[in-house]
């Protein structure tokens, strides 16, 4: 019977920090290239497992410098707290540093979108959206609104979006399918210069539309995994017994959060040019390091524990999605199981069809024995891997026979892509990939 075990990854080894850190330096607190492996998945302390000695240098950094940005953002952060219960300190951090990330949108070239998803109403969605509102820079509201609408409010000058009600336009493949324009456009606006060309007036002249600006958008349900990829993810919960926060009420309310966001225009004005610079070292790698750095280099401008904050909430909120996407039967679910039945097996070199479709489909808590009316079939699991660059072929089993199967070399470049931390291969592996 194959193994069912997780084996996290090698620790990172701990990292001397130098005695002393200024923000707004690239590079002061991250050893070049060194990458934070992590299971963390943001939940609170007392809940969290052990966490490898990358994450625990992170936690290990010193304060730097404060600058007036500093006492800034714990306020903001307080203000945010006051009216909603996120679902971590770092959902927090990170909710408080994308508000400020928005008033600095001329010097970033990637958008980050904040995903506000929840599995149910009444789980703080639209008071966190009403939060936003008030403090980031030029908030444009929509609710169900056209594409064409949207992007016509977009300028040169970059305002920030708020979706709220997403699940109206994304919830189920129809509702995706007839708003693929709006997707297309968030996905769109993600990236500085990529623009939405429309012909205009009764000449039809072709004229560009910016789509740059980021965006909070907030519904029931995960948005489409091209937005996920794009975003921030902050996945709320329902408030349990006990949990309270104060009533938001727009009249009582909204001049306190108006005047933080005037103090946040105010500091970030002048850093413009900084910001523009600054590339910081990241925790994590590809589209997630492009989305948080925006984050990150805020902190680094506002300097003490920010820096580390920022860091710590990039670090565990990407490897909590890395394990969502994992467990995901659409996503790289499939690569992490089969990559157990291998190890359960002995690492062969190849493994029949009917091995592995046995093996998917006896997994009582995994979502293949109910992938079609009788399990995952040898079509579907072809039609699964094919994404990834895998086929089936003739593979020799122990009798000397040949049947049709999968050869262990063919998973390993996808293994070592899409879940590294999931019995991570060795030396052989690595070559053979």
């Amino acid at each position: 019977m194959e193994s069912t075990s997780h084996h996290p990854n090698s620790a990172v080894p701990a990292t001397n920090w130098p005695p002393v850190v200024k923000p707004g330096e690239p590079g002061t607190y991250l050893p070049a290239g060194q990458a934070v492996s992590s299971t963390a998945c943001g939940q609170p302390e007392e809940a969290a497992p052990a966490e490898p000695a990358g994450m625990s240098s992170l936690a290990a950094m010193p304060d730097a410098p404060a600058t007036g940005g500093a006492e800034l953002l714990a306020q903001l952060k307080a203000l945010i707290a006051r009216f909603v219960i996120l679902p971590s300190e770092e959902a927090l951090d990170a909710a408080t540093l994308w508000v400020a990330a928005t008033h600095l949108q001329p010097a970033w070239q990637h958008a980050p979108r904040l995903a506000v998803v929840g599995p149910a109403k009444r789980c703080g969605k639209s008071r966190l959206l009403d939060v936003l509102t008030e403090t980031v820079h030029h908030a444009v509201l929509t609710v169900n609104s056209t594409p064409a609408a949207v992007f016509r409010s977009i300028t040169e000058e970059p305002p920030t979006l708020l979706v709220d009600e997403a699940d109206t336009i994304f919830g189920t493949p129809k509702m995706a399918e007839k708003n693929e324009e709006m997707r297309g456009l968030l996905n769109a606006g993600h990236q500085r210069d990529r623009y939405v060309l429309r012909v205009v007036g009764n000449d039809h002249t072709p004229h560009r539309f910016h789509t740059f600006a980021m965006a909070a958008i907030a519904g029931i349900g995960d948005l489409p995994d091209t937005i996920m990829d794009r975003s921030i993810v902050i996945r709320m919960r329902r408030r349990a017994e006990g949990e309270r926060v104060a009533p938001y009420r727009t009249r009582r309310d909204q001049k306190v959060l108006n005047e933080i966001r005037a103090k946040l225009a105010l500091w970030t004005k002048p850093l413009a040019d900084e910001a523009l610079r600054l590339e910081p070292t990241m925790p994590v790698e590809d589209r997630a390091a492009d989305t948080w750095e925006p984050l990150v280099i805020i902190a680094d401008l506002a300097g003490g524990p920010w820096p580390r904050l920022a860091r710590l909430a990039c670090a565990r909120m990407v490897a909590s999605e890395v394990e969502a996407e994992e467990e995901n039967p659409s996503g790289a679910r499939i690569l992490a199981d089969i990559r157990r039945i291998f190890v359960g097996s002995g690492d062969l070199d190849a493994l029949t069809t009917d091995h592995l479709l046995f093996a998917l489909n006896s997994d009582p808590e995994a979502p293949w024995a109910e992938h079609g009316r009788g399990g995952l079939t040898p079509r579907g699991l072809g039609a699964i891997l094919r994404d990834y660059g895998i086929s089936s072929g003739n593979v020799r089993i122990g009798d000397g026979s040949q049947r049709k199967g999968y050869t262990r070399n063919k998973f390993a470049d996808a293994w070592r892509r899409y879940c590294p931390a999931v019995h991570p291969l060795d030396a052989q592996a690595g070559s053979e990939g």
